[in-house]
This record gives structure tokens, sequence and C-alpha cells, in this order.
């Protein structure tokens, strides 16, 4: 990483300088604790003035709004207080001046602004881009008093400098660890030096906060994968312990069907066992009639009866085919933007049943004849692929006893070639990508079924073929 040092500054405000000074803040938002974003009216042109104080991406420049859009900078729902404290102070005020003292990584803001008695103030909104020492400090360039900051500084963090509410603003200690002059690129200087900024700086945060996104996304689901799979086990376990239930439903019915052939309060009986054509010794308990015995022997049975354990661990089966598939959306992802769409189903304790149809945009791959292939990359698009996009007619494909995506063909003339291209489609995009073969299952859209309640992206399917590819 390149160093945001003095002189970097200085250029950018040497080209930026015109445009900030006498412009407006018409909106402020704080994407997380170390970021700031200024929207900045001047000439008729709004902006966005992109902070940022994290020790590692601690820069400042006008941000393009595609950032947003690709989710590199988020806006949270509730605003942090320091957000809330520039809201109060700055909203639709003006930057009077702006500065830079000598040598320093210190960009100053001089806003003109009113206070509530309808004097005209000057407020500071000093930018200090210096490492794990950065931060963004609001004060009263009247008083000189600190109105607050993006994070306090205590004398249990600094015995050099004290940075918090209410008390006066000091420059840093100079620093002589960072050369004035660092860049070669800079001795030609661009035209363009917030670009350059920009997109440097845009590249190395969106390759960071993917890879934390998606290690954390992975970590999350695989633990509720993990928990499902135990439940699973546990319930497997379960249905071999009850394998007797159908004894006990035979001994009390052989019992009711000797009560008069056999005496009460007895130790054991010995019946004929019809349906195995053998004779058999049950035990009994002496205390009881053999009617109570029989009793006995059906609570057994209704006790361990295993129909509600084949119910669990249909769900639950669901319930893990839905988190495979999830942790191979994650994997598949390649922009923060993907991750971004998996967020409510990674962050929810249960599958996600409902999601915002006017959101999805499964991949989609024209072709000739009005042919076209759609590829879910997760289960919300594998889920409205199906319900929504298939006709009854149209080609369902996916991977045989594997996590991946949900492929739709939808054409007026099917061919052995497009079949394949789609089963090809479906094992590249699925788990077994890497696999040497693998079969992929394929049938019409008529033929499959989400059966109630079901899972996103859960189907069950009949009259399949099966391709090796």
């Amino acid at each position: 990483m390149i160093t945001f040092d003095s002189k970097l500054l200085e250029t950018f405000i040497s080209q930026e300088r015109t445009f900030l000074e006498g412009a407006r803040i018409n909106k402020i938002q704080q994407p997380s604790r170390r970021e700031l974003l200024l929207t900045i009216r001047n000439d008729g042109k709004s902006r966005l003035l992109y902070i940022n104080i994290s020790p590692q991406f601690y820069h400042i420049c006008f941000s393009s709004e595609k950032n947003i859009e690709r989710k590199i900078i988020e806006i949270p729902q509730k605003p942090p207080m320091f957000c809330m404290l520039l809201r109060k102070y700055l909203s639709n005020s003006r930057i009077a001046k702006i500065n830079q003292p000598s040598g320093e990584r210190i960009l100053e803001l001089f806003f003109e602004t009113y206070n509530e008695l309808g004097d005209k103030i000057y407020l500071c909104l000093a930018i200090e881009l210096m490492g794990k020492y950065s931060n963004i400090i609001l004060y009263n360039s009247d008083t000189n008093i600190i109105l607050g900051c993006a994070h306090n500084v205590g004398s249990e963090k600094s015995s050099v400098r004290e940075v918090y509410g209410q008390i006066p603003y000091i420059y840093p200690p100079k620093s002589s660890g960072i050369p004035p002059y660092r860049y070669k690129f800079l001795i030609n200087v661009p035209s363009d030096i917030n670009s350059i900024i920009d997109n440097y700086y845009t590249y190395h945060i969106e390759k960071e906060k993917f890879h934390l996104l998606k290690n954390k996304f992975l970590i999350l689901s695989n633990k509720k994968l993990k928990k499902v799979e135990k439940v699973l086990s546990q319930l497997v376990n379960l249905l071999g312990k009850n394998k007797n239930a159908d004894k006990y439903r035979l001994w009390g019915d052989l019992l009711m069907a000797n009560l008069y052939n056999l005496n009460d309060y007895s130790d054991s009986a010995i019946v004929f066992d019809y349906e195995n054509n053998k004779e058999i010794s049950i035990k009994l308990d002496n205390k009881k009639t053999l009617k109570e015995n029989a009793n006995n022997f059906y609570k057994k049975y209704n006790k361990s009866k295993n129909e509600k354990i084949f119910e669990l661990i249909e769900g639950y089966s669901q319930q893990k085919s839905y988190f495979e598939n999830l942790l191979y959306s994650i994997n598949l992802a390649k922009k923060i933007n993907d991750l971004s769409d998996l967020r409510d189903e990674v962050e929810s304790d249960k599958p996600v049943k409902k999601y915002d149809k006017r959101t999805i945009e499964p991949l989609k791959i024209e072709k000739e004849n009005e042919t076209r292939i759609y590829i879910g990359k997760n289960n919300k698009q594998n889920d409205y692929i199906v319900s929504k996009l298939a006709n009854e007619d149209d080609l369902w494909f996916h991977v045989h006893n594997c996590a991946g995506s949900h492929v739709l063909l939808k054409t007026q003339k099917i061919s052995e070639q497009l079949i394949l291209e789609c089963a090809k489609l479906a094992k590249k995009y699925s788990s077994a990508a890497n696999s040497a073969k693998v079969g992929v299952i394929y049938t019409k859209r008529k033929y499959l079924r989400k059966p109630p309640k079901a899972n996103l992206g859960y189907v069950t399917y009949r009259n399949e073929k099966e391709i090796v590819v």
C-alpha cells in the first residue's frame, strides 16, 4: 500500500479548491465508524466527498456513486452518533475556506453557519490522515473547543494528545517518520489526481471488504450447517433405536388374541407368531394382567412410532440442502454485491422463505432463435427461476446430489447440443465443478414441485433424465 502523505493531500487540495470553497453540504452520511460521506454541491453539480480514516486505507477523495451501487460503500439504516452531531451543526452550511497546515496531513474545512441565536459562527472539520492516529474532529474555530470527533482519545489511550468533546483542539505533534514527498508520478502532476486516488483505494478497499465479508459469511453458514448435521445425526440414531416398534405392536396383538388361552400375572407367555410362522416366548410383567401387559406394549409402540422422526429428518434434510447451497453461493460470489444479496440468509437463524423479487437478477445467456439460458447463483435466484421465469415445457437442469445452480433452458427448438451445453453449465455452477465426471439431471418444469413451506430453491422432480458430464 502507498501512503497518503502531505504532498498527495496538497496536490488534491490544489486541484479541488475551486469546487470545495463556497460549496454547500447537502447530505451527511457515515457508512462506518471510520468512514464519512459528504454530499457537496457547487456550480450546479453534486459530488461525494469520501473520507476514510482506517489505519490501512486513510485518504480523502471524491468518490464515484458506483461505489455505493457496488456496496463498496454501504450506508447504514441507523446513523451513528457522530453522524447525527455533524448533521446538527453542518447540514446546509457553506464551506467558507479550506486549509492545509504546512507539511501536515490535515485538511481543514471551515464552515460558515449559524447558532441557535442566529449569529454567524465558523466551525472547522479537521480531517487528520495519520495512519492509526487518523481522526475527524469538529470544533468551533472561534473558541477552539471540540464539539465531537469520530473516535475519542482519552488519557488511557494517549499520554501525548487527548481528543474528545468540550476540550480545546490542538494540532497533533509533528512526525518525522513520513517523507514529505513520496510519489514519483507527482513530479509531473496528473491533471486528475482525484481519479488516481479514488481508483487506487477503491480497488484495495473492495478487495479487503470482500475478503472479510466472505470469511464472515462462510464461518456463520458453516456453523449453521454443522448444527443441522448434528441434529440429523441424532435423529438417524434415534430411528435406529426405534426399530423394535413393530415388535411391540405384534406382541400386543398376540396377547390380545390369546386372552382366554393364557393366565394373568405370569412371568411369560408362549404364543404362535402368525406373521413369522413360529412359536415365541414373550416376557411379561407378573404384577399385571395379560390385557394390561398388552396395553403396555401398545404404549411402547405408540411412543416409538417413526412417522414423526421421518418428518423431522425430511425437514432437517431440506435445511441441510439449503445451507449447502448457501455455502456454494458464498464461494461462487465474485463481488461485494453478490455477498450482500446473501446477507439476510446468512444472518437469519432459519432459512429465509420470502424475498423481494424486484431485486432478483439471475445470470442470463442470450442465444439464437429466441433461446435463453438462466442460471441461479443463490437460493433466491434458484427459487425465482423455477417459480416465476419458467414455463411448463422449459427444461430444468441440476447436478445430481450436489449443491449447485438451477439452470433453465427456454427455447422453441430443443437440440442435443443445447441440452449438453446446459448440462455443462449446471456442472460448472455447482460444488462439483472440478470433478472429472458428474451426473446432471434434467426434466420439464411441469414435472417439478415445490412442497408447501419448503425452503428457497428446494424442489422435487419426476420423469427426469440423466446425462454424465
